[in-house]
């Protein structure tokens, strides 16, 4: 997870994944959105890659990427965790709102 929250601290490869959650772009489509050079967008390309926010697929002569939202879901559920609303956290107030209940004679207890 280290690596998803220092691809995600970068703006620009936080614009990527956005123009990625449009559609899926070869490399060249998402270079025409920034005013840099194309080795520093296969640089940010290759950040996301590791991280497991973005793939990669060869079609012909290009390489396509897309958005793998996998690595963002399970970011977005450890966030949550601290809300109060992610399943960590509602499976530890099921287990706590569940009555006790004494063994012997099935009844509640306090």
């Amino acid at each position: 997870m280290n690596e998803s929250f220092k691809a995600l601290a970068d703006p620009t490869r936080r614009q990527i994944l956005r123009l990625l959650r449009e559609k899926d772009r070869t490399a060249g489509e998402i270079a025409d959105y920034f005013n840099m050079s194309k080795p520093s967008i296969s640089h940010h390309l290759n950040a996301l890659k590791h991280a497991g926010l973005v793939q990669d697929e060869r079609q012909g002569q290009f390489i396509l990427y897309s958005l793998d939202t996998t690595v963002l879901e399970e970011v977005l559920g450890w966030f949550l965790e601290f809300t109060g609303t992610g399943k960590e956290s509602e499976m530890h107030s099921r287990t706590e709102s569940k009555p006790k209940q004494n063994k012997d004679k099935n009844r509640e207890v306090d």
